[in-house]
């Protein structure tokens, strides 16, 4: 196996193209260059340049590049999509964690405990936690990360949050009304105007989307539609935390306002399941959160057998679901969910581009950003057979070998 990096800037004059081959299993998410929904390959090579995906095809009619990178007969994947994921915060929420493994009553504040030290924290430690959690997930393969603010809560707070957050992803949410912040607990109305006027004009210029969390104790359905509908005449588009602790409109209002995704999705009627199949919005699975409060998890099988599009991602936060691990979620998925190994694949890399309206992530095909996951294993399904096994081989993300 080639040993050659190069730290030049992707798409610059000086980056090399790169031959990948010897590919034993490639997963390209396209069905023009293989078969299934998968667009599996075998004996497999792709040829990367200035960033992108330039080729995709059999190792034996591979073009010549200026370097070469022997896979090994390992597979290859795209970098996975986290589309969901909470990290500017500061703290841990580990008591908690425990007490509710133990089986006692916790009362210790919850996300209000992570509010607090996110208030007391300094830029540059939340930077260098944000900074520390894309690394630990990129050593794990997600090459794409959304990432929310919401432990903020003020105005100054959840504009640094999206500040400080937009310095590592391009994926950047509003989650203003995650919960009603404590100083305004006997006033929701006033932190809902909070939210959609003085908080979202800072916020907007820092932020790709809006996000809220539309649950009994959060807020409620006319509440979500004020913050969204105001975060989309701030040219925000919508994405919605729904129904994840119980039945309720979240999922409806997210079809509705047309939504990206609609993440959790956990408590679904029938009328819910049939709206996310008959629309463009995502439900985003999250199974680090069930895991993590030993919740029931959402039926994933009843989603795709209606057509639903589904994605896969972490939910990475402090208090229900610290896990960076894409891998994790794809073995809980099959395992839990009723998905197969390779609609779980799909939906951590593919689905997770769809929820983020990314067409150039979550697939390997020529014109698409050169992110790339090799196994140390030869195929994809081992991320569900090998569970808990570290078996990230190399990334690529925009074409540079990052590990």
């Amino acid at each position: 196996m080639s040993t050659h990096s190069t730290t030049a800037a992707p798409g610059s004059p000086a980056a090399p193209s790169t031959l990948i081959t010897g590919i034993g299993s490639l997963v390209t998410n396209d069905t023009a260059h293989g078969t299934g929904p998968l667009g599996l390959l075998t004996d497999a090579a792709v040829v990367i340049d200035a960033g992108t995906v330039v080729w995709v095809g059999p190792a034996g009619a591979a073009p010549a590049a200026d370097e070469r990178f022997d896979a090994g007969g390992r597979a290859l994947l795209p970098g996975f999509v986290d589309s969901h994921a909470h990290l500017v915060f500061a703290g841990d929420r580990t008591a908690e964690f425990n007490a509710r493994m133990s089986g006692q009553a916790y009362s210790a504040g919850g996300i209000r405990t992570t509010v607090a030290a996110t208030r007391a924290a300094t830029d540059a430690e939340l930077d260098a936690n944000l900074a520390r959690f894309v690394r630990e997930a990129l050593h794990q393969g997600t090459t794409t990360v959304e990432c929310k603010s919401g432990y903020g809560l003020t105005v100054k707070d959840e504009a640094r949050a999206l500040r400080i957050a937009a310095g590592h992803t391009p994926e950047t949410t509003y989650l203003g009304a995650h919960v009603v912040a404590p100083e305004f607990a006997d006033d929701p109305a006033g932190y809902v105007d909070l939210v959609t006027g003085e908080m979202l004009d800072a916020c907007a210029p820092f932020a790709r989307w809006v996000d809220v969390f539309c649950e009994n104790g959060a807020f409620d359905g006319d509440q979500a539609r004020a913050v969204l509908t105001a975060g989309v005449a701030r040219g925000l588009t919508p994405r919605v935390h729904a129904n994840q602790l119980s039945y309720g409109p979240g999922v409806q209002l997210a079809v509705e306002l047309g939504a990206a995704s609609a993440d959790h999705c956990t408590h679904l009627t029938d009328e819910d399941v049939a709206a996310l199949a008959g629309s463009a919005t995502v439900a985003t699975l999250l199974p680090g959160a069930e895991f993590s409060t030993r919740a029931a998890y959402p039926d994933a099988r009843r989603l795709l057998a209606a057509g639903a599009t589904v994605a896969l991602s972490t939910d990475c936060n402090p208090g229900s679901s610290f896990t960076s691990s894409m891998a994790f979620c794809i073995a809980v998925a099959v395992r839990e969910m009723g998905m197969t190994p390779d609609e779980a694949v799909h939906a951590a890399t593919a689905g997770g581009a769809r929820a983020l309206r990314r067409p150039d992530v979550g697939l390997i095909a020529p014109g698409a950003r050169a992110d790339l996951l090799l196994l140390d294993a030869p195929s994809h399904v081992h991320l569900a057979y090998r569970p808990g096994v570290p078996l990230t081989a190399a990334v690529w993300r925009a074409g540079v070998r990052e590990l």
